[in-house]
């Protein structure tokens, strides 16, 4: 057996997706806008797991509570790419500070969920489930 095709440099890249996820933003020529989306590493899934954990005690037990929600709010935020979610002038222009709560005001309840839907394929979720869907 040959490990040379597991060392970092022989690694295939991951390019980046592009996809509509909104029609509502449109160029100079009135075509929607794709957003950039790139697929995170699990050292970065990790630290964003972690920031949504809190510890939290449960009578005699003290134990680690994730908020899911939280947490798939910032790996999505984290993926994008494009259009930068962390530009202050974006975020201004929406009232709110931080890329994940400027998702929240600037998408649809349905064009954030087709976001979320990108962003865990791009990173390999529910491949399974997409190929079959494809199928």
């Amino acid at each position: 057996m040959n490990l040379n095709a597991f060392l970092a440099q022989n690694a295939l890249k991951i390019e980046n997706e592009k996809h509509v996820i909104s029609e509502r933003f449109i160029d100079n020529e009135g075509k929607p806008i794709p957003w950039e989306i790139r697929a995170l590493s699990e050292e970065e899934n990790q630290a964003l797991r972690k920031s949504a954990t809190k510890v939290v005690s449960h009578k005699r037990y003290i134990v680690p509570e994730t908020d899911y929600d939280l947490y798939l709010a910032r790996m999505t935020a984290e993926a994008v790419v494009f259009p930068n979610l962390k530009d202050a002038e974006l975020q201004k222009s929406y009232g709110v500070l931080g890329a994940d709560e400027l998702l929240g005001k600037m998408l649809t309840a349905g064009e954030y969920a087709k976001l979320l839907e990108v962003v865990q394929e791009v990173n390999g979720f529910n491949r399974d489930l997409v190929e079959e869907a494809k199928n």
